[in-house]
């Protein structure tokens, strides 16, 4: 125990140190909040699977597994697939626009301003995010000691705040990478083939469980079609995952490093049902599934190996946590905050000049520091960590996914209808979340078909777009125009981006 809790100890100094070496990196707003646009395709592709493979990921991942077998998978490979999908037909071109939040790009597709409206519903989403992944802290530390509830999530929380708080993106990013190397070896190659040998390997798991644990749809066609739609399609749309892909230097480090991403998360997606299946034959009964993955580290790997395969699991659920959080403040600092200030009649801030750069990134850490302490605050009342991954899904593709693709595909789409269309799908899947229970699936079906009806609609009932708005999104969705700009000042039109800095795509300064 005394070596497990060193290892353990020994990790989250790390990520402490990580977070701090950051800091030193992080000189303006585009380090703070997009690592400098300057990540190669190692380093890029390690952060992208970071972050999609949470405490959801991992320590939910096994418990669908203890439940369903083999079929559990489905819900991380759902994950998988909307990284590949992303990657193969969208990541290009989202990176090429420069910004830094998905509601700037609704901006230059649309014109005009409607990021209170998206910046809401996105902010609502990254939070929710948060939350799950912090959650997870208490699952993990249960398994090396009997630390309460409470305090592991406190102490969990507090960790990725503070590394995150420092140095931002770049922080977040080297973390990742460390907890990605960790994950791969702990989960991956020591815990995936270690629980399958205690259970008796596959001939002994088909005896003890039957053919339905290893029935590749056990978990039903609905629940399947449901993760698709949630998981999925939320990944094409999310402000962490957009974050990460703004990241990427050039067009081949975010097509090669995302698509080696998604099959690393399929991968990861078959290991933690494998795991979990392990477990239904090692602990049969349990009453709360999640409680699988410490149940079977503390059963079957000696003193040392233990604690790296726990810290594996801190790995996956501080990632997340840690990149939810940072594209919440993203979304608050670039949205919502000047908005606000321009509501209250206080002014608008600027969006980019050099003189106020190190005042944002001041700015930008206060904004991370509270919202950090209010996800610790709100885990605190939240007990299961699916429920919260689901609700966070399911705000975010209902609300947003209709106006975010339709903008990128449809010419004819409209403001008005992408407003419409935000409002109406978002509320959807609010009032139906009431009525039948957070986890139903018809939230998300009643959501996005309440959104697509009224983005179509709207959209053909207005005026098209602006030539001029659609020839300037055109333009910097080649790479033609603003190549230098990192994203247009909050409120600004679609013609005219802040070049608050130059950022330097050519040099990777070590990055991958």
């Amino acid at each position: 125990m005394t070596i497990d809790l060193a290892v353990i100890a020994l990790y989250l100094s790390g990520m402490v140190a990580l977070g701090w070496w950051g800091m030193r990196r992080t000189r303006d707003r585009s380090d703070y909040l997009v690592a400098g646009r300057r990540l190669g395709p190692f380093m890029y592709s390690g952060t992208m699977a970071a972050v999609v493979l949470g405490g959801a990921s991992t320590i939910g991942g096994v418990g669908l597994g203890y439940t369903y077998g083999l079929s559990g998978a489905w819900m991380v490979g759902a994950i998988g697939a909307g990284i590949i999908l992303l990657h193969a037909f969208f990541a290009r071109r989202i990176s090429r626009l420069r910004v830094y939040t998905v509601a700037q790009m609704l901006d230059l597709r649309y014109g005009g301003n409607s990021r209170a409206v998206s910046g809401l519903v996105m902010w609502g989403y990254t939070f929710m995010l948060t939350v799950p992944s912090t959650l997870a802290f208490s699952t993990v530390f249960s398994g090396l000691f009997d630390m309460p509830r409470a305090v592991a999530i406190i102490l969990g929380g507090a960790i990725v705040v503070t590394y995150s708080t420092l140095g931002g993106m770049w922080s977040v990013t080297l973390t990742d990478m460390a907890q990605f190397l960790i994950k791969t070896f702990g989960l991956l190659l020591i815990l995936t083939p270690v629980a399958v040998w205690h259970a008796g390997g596959f001939s002994g798991m088909r005896e003890a469980l039957g053919p339905d644990h290893f029935a590749p749809f056990s978990i039903g066609g609905g629940t399947i079609a449901t993760y698709f739609l949630i998981y999925a399609l939320g990944i094409l749309i999310g402000q962490d995952i957009w974050q990460r892909v703004f990241t990427g230097r050039n067009d081949a480090t975010v097509t090669g490093g995302g698509l080696g991403a998604g099959v690393y998360c399929l991968v990861y997606a078959v290991a933690g049902a494998l795991i979990g299946t392990s477990a239904a034959v090692l602990f049969p009964g349990l009453d709360n599934p999640d409680d699988a993955f410490s149940l079977i580290v503390a059963d079957t790997l000696p003193t040392g190996l233990a604690g790296l395969v726990l810290a594996a699991a801190l790995s996956a659920v501080m990632s997340t946590a840690s990149g939810a959080l940072i594209a919440c403040s993203a979304v608050t600092s670039t949205d919502l905050l000047p908005e606000a200030r321009r509501l209250w009649r206080r002014g608008a801030p600027s969006g980019g000049a050099a003189e106020g750069e190190r005042d944002e990134v001041a700015s930008n850490r206060i904004t991370t520091l509270v919202l950090g302490a209010g996800t610790i605050a709100v885990s605190l009342l939240v007990d299961d960590v699916v429920a919260g991954l689901t609700v966070a899904y399911n705000i975010l593709v209902g609300g947003l996914l209709v106006a975010i693709l339709g903008g990128l595909v449809w010419r004819r789409g409209t403001r008005p209808g992408a407003l419409a269309s935000m409002l109406v799908g978002a509320a959807t899947v609010i009032a139906t979340m009431a009525a039948k229970g957070m986890l139903a699936n018809e939230a998300i079906y009643y959501g996005l078909g309440a959104s697509l009806a009224a983005y179509i609609a709207v959209s053909l009932a207005t005026r098209p777009t602006e030539p001029a708005v659609l020839d300037a999104w055109q333009r910097r969705v080649r790479g033609e125009a603003d190549a230098g700009a990192d994203g247009p000042r909050p409120g600004a039109g679609p013609e005219s981006p802040s070049a608050d800095r130059t950022t330097p795509v050519a040099s990777d300064e070590g990055a991958g």
